[in-house]
């Protein structure tokens, strides 16, 4: 449960905001409070506690899905700290 606790300040720590929990309490989905580069557009969160992993799910193009699963908390927290490109303003 502590793994769990570390993801949830880590994605608060990325900027996700809580969106809501299964019914049966075994996934809890955030999203990005406010895009600030490409990759967080539309970008949603699942902490599974069935897996104890963490899954990021963006919108790259329309209609391409992409995602990342993580095992541990300094993974995540190093992919927050990539930095990838701006959004252009157009």
């Amino acid at each position: 449960m502590e793994k769990l606790q570390a993801f949830q300040t880590a994605a608060r720590e990325g900027g996700f905001i809580e969106v809501n929990e299964t019914a049966e309490g075994t996934v809890l989905w955030l999203r990005k409070s406010a895009p600030v580069t490409a990759r967080d557009t539309h970008q949603r969160m699942c902490i599974d506690s069935l897996t104890n992993s963490v899954t990021v799910y963006w919108m790259t193009l329309p209609g391409k899905l992409s995602s990342k699963t993580f095992r541990g908390v300094p993974a995540l927290q190093e992919w927050f700290d990539m930095g990838p490109e701006a959004i252009l303003q157009r």
